[in-house]
């Protein structure tokens, strides 16, 4: 490393931990962002608020609503209208409701019984997951009443599900991660367009350019600071919230992981720069930075397997470093996958690194040449 670039590194480094607001932040990001992102955020139904409208008021009826029990779900009220279940619904209080009919134990011994269930799409993925349990939960019942009932048996089919990697199905698992995640990409473009915004809001961009350095030297010294900084902290986070906190069991090598987080940081950081020359204000880069967040956390397979996108959108994710990122990290972190199985997500975080470092070099080149 030359003595040129050692005094610069130098200079970013205490420029950086000088600013007090922006060490908060750093702070703040991979502990509470982390930590209220897993505990914030469940995809599984927890409590989910229900009603009860039993007309039969029998011992079926009762023993069916036995079942809808915590944690799963949380029985508000038994109610005795429509009017009734309306007003909990335009209140909002209440999301789901199960309306058994006056006949209910009737048709059960006639083998044709049938409920009601109502329920508020608005937030339609919580929706559609106690939609699934209430079918679990009916089928079940059903199951039991025409195995038992007048000593009649009916030939069944037992499953055993194995869910592999995170057996209790713990968003907090994934949520945490993916907020790691999140806040490693965010505060990477973040820090390397705040450190060159910076210096042209005071006005020592043209002092950098009268110093006997290079034009690539105030590059890298920009973005080697992020590479440091972020990589630590994400090593922090990884070991003190998601493992420490959340008992999320890393069971791939952390080497491997770091290396490529490094390089992930450095690819991000590249397009952070970019974003530095093309805008004057910081606040002008952070809405360059949500618009270019959100379409990239949204096509990189975290919500939804690529497979499912549409097919435009799924070749559009091929260029986005997340997308690999993401795969990368959940398969080292979770399953204890080894460079025989992410190579290519390895490969292609640096294809898509060389190509916006080379980028990026040109675009500062061209804005800051001597």
């Amino acid at each position: 490393m030359s003595l040129k670039l050692w005094v610069l590194l130098k200079k970013e480094f205490s420029q950086l931990f000088r600013d007090r607001v922006l060490v908060i932040v750093l702070i703040y990001a991979f502990t509470v962002v982390v930590y209220t992102g897993g505990k914030g955020v469940s995809l599984e139904v927890r409590n989910f608020p229900t009603i009860i409208q039993d007309q039969s008021k029998s011992v079926k009826s009762r023993e069916l609503i036995s079942r809808f029990r915590s944690p799963y779900f949380k029985i508000l009220d038994f109610v005795e209208s429509d009017r009734e279940i309306e007003e909990w619904f335009q209140r909002g209080e209440a999301y789901l409701v199960v309306v058994i009919p006056p006949d209910f134990e009737k048709k059960i011994e006639e083998g044709r019984a049938k409920i009601q269930v109502i329920i508020d799409g608005t937030i339609s993925l919580t929706a559609t997951m106690a939609i699934s349990y209430i079918a679990q939960i009916t089928q079940d019942y059903a199951v039991e009443v025409m195995t038992y009932q007048g000593s009649v048996f009916f030939p069944q089919i037992e499953e055993r599900i194995r869910i592999l990697f995170n057996p209790n199905n713990l968003s907090s698992w994934f949520m945490s991660l993916l907020e790691l995640f999140n806040m490693t990409t965010m505060i990477s473009l973040l820090i390397t367009s705040a450190a060159l915004i910076r210096e042209k809001e005071y006005g020592t961009v043209e002092q950098l350019l009268v110093t006997p350095v290079r034009s690539w030297e105030i590059f890298l010294a920009k973005i080697i600071p992020t590479v440091v900084v972020i990589t630590l902290l994400s090593m922090f986070s990884l070991l003190v919230m998601v493992e420490g906190v959340f008992k999320v069991p890393v069971r791939g090598s952390l080497l491997l992981f770091f290396l490529v987080t490094s390089l992930y940081v450095f690819t991000i950081a590249s397009v952070g720069i970019t974003i530095a020359t093309l805008v004057q204000t910081l606040s002008q880069a952070m809405m360059i930075i949500l618009v270019i967040l959100v379409p990239m956390l949204m096509i990189s397979g975290a919500w939804s397997p690529p497979e499912a996108m549409h097919p435009l959108i799924r070749y559009l994710s091929l260029l986005s470093p997340m997308r690999y990122y993401l795969s990368f990290g959940y398969g080292v972190l979770l399953k204890g996958n080894g460079l025989e199985y992410v190579w290519k997500d390895i490969l292609g975080i640096s294809l898509i690194g060389v190509s916006l470092f080379a980028l990026s070099a040109l675009k500062f080149k061209k804005s800051f040449a001597k």
